[in-house]
Parts: structure tokens; sequence; C-alpha cells
């Protein structure tokens, strides 16, 4: 009797641990199903927080896009300001080239012409040379006067002529303004017309300048 009632007690001690196992097993599964489903839907941030970081961010995209437009309003600035600083050297390069080709042409003028107004000076001298060449009496006694006015007139033509200084073709050329200066007109058979037929005072020269155009007659 008291062997049957031990053996009852045993089996009910089992049955009890059995049930125990099988609750704690149960409990672990249902705790590893909520960490699951905990991780596939996280607690959602509280609603205020979510507004401020957006608005967090938006005010930085905001901020950065004015920042670039400014720096693209400079740049452009910058740009201008560059490009009238260079038109403004290629200008003042433009004049300063000019500058220095007119220095350089009144240097080389200056070099070439000389002399001119030493010669337009002496011009006169000459004229008064020929007239008395031309209207002196050549005898006896005005010879040799009038051969050395000669040779003086001589030397100072050949002196101007070394300088570049030369007469001006005139009587029986075709008229032309740039050498000559008509002051009356004529009529002359046989000469063609605008053709200079009388010169009234000699013209001059210099190289490739008319220091002093002649005074003539054209033939009508």
């Amino acid at each position: 009797m008291a062997e049957e009632q031990n053996k009852r007690a045993s089996e009910e001690v089992k049955d009890e641990q059995k049930r125990a196992s099988d609750e704690v097993k149960e409990g672990q599964i249902e705790s590893i199903f909520a960490e699951e489903k905990d991780t596939e839907n996280p607690q959602a941030a509280p609603e205020g927080e979510g507004n401020e970081a957006g608005t967090a961010e938006k005010s930085e995209t905001e901020n950065a896009a004015e920042e670039l437009e400014k720096a693209k309003e400079e740049i452009e600035k910058l740009r201008n300001e560059l490009e009238q600083a260079e038109n403004r050297y290629l200008r003042l390069r433009a004049d300063f080239d000019n500058y220095r080709r007119r220095v350089n042409l009144d240097r080389e003028a200056a070099e070439k012409y000389r002399a001119q107004d030493l010669i337009v000076n002496l011009l006169p001298a000459l004229d008064n040379f020929e007239r008395a060449l031309s209207m002196a009496e050549r005898n006896e006694h005005t010879a040799q006067l009038l051969d050395g006015m000669e040779m003086v007139y001589r030397s100072i033509l050949e002196a101007l002529k070394k300088e570049g200084a030369e007469p001006i073709e005139a009587i029986g050329k075709e008229f032309d303004p740039h050498y000559h200066q008509a002051i009356m007109q004529g009529q002359e058979e046989g000469t063609a017309s605008n053709v200079v037929i009388e010169e009234f005072q000699k013209g001059y020269m210099l190289k490739d300048r008319v220091i002093r155009p002649s005074m003539v007659k054209v033939n009508e």
C-alpha cells in the first residue's frame, strides 16, 4: 500500500516538472517573437522631434542655396571687373603705341629736316643774288665782281644741295599746285595750256618736302 502511494507521488512530481518545463519553453518562444517584432517595427520617433529635424534640414538647404547664389553673383561681378580692367589696359597700350610711333616719326622728321629753318632763312639772300646777277651789267669794271658773286652763289647752292635742298623745276613744266603757285596767267603761242611760261620766284624742296613753292605764270 505504501509502495503504491510512493509511486503515485513520484509520477505527480514528474508531471509537475514537465508542466514547468513546458511553461519555460513557451515563455522563451514568446520572448523571441517579441524581439523579432520590435526589430521589424522599430519604435517611431516622437512627432515633435521629427518635425524639428526636418525643419533644420530644410533651413540648412536654403542657406546653402543662398550662399551659392551669392557666390555666383560675386564671381560674375569679378569677371566684369576683370574684363573692364583688360579693356582699359588694351586702350592704354594702344595709346602708348601710337604715342611712341608719333615720337619716332617726329624724331625722324626732325633729323631728316634739321636744316629746314636755316635754308628757309637763306632763300631771300639767294633771291637777291639771282636778281643782282640778272640785272648787273657785265663789263671790264664789273666782270671780276660778278664772277665773285656767281662763285658765292654757286657755293651756297652746293652747300644747300648737300643738305638735300634743290630748286624746283618750273618753266616748261605742267602746272602742279603741289610745287607751283600761280600768280598770273598768260597766252603764249606754241605752248600747251596749263604749262608754266614764266617764273617770278624760284621754289625749293628739302628732300621730299616742298619748303617754298615756285611763283609762276601759267599759260591759259
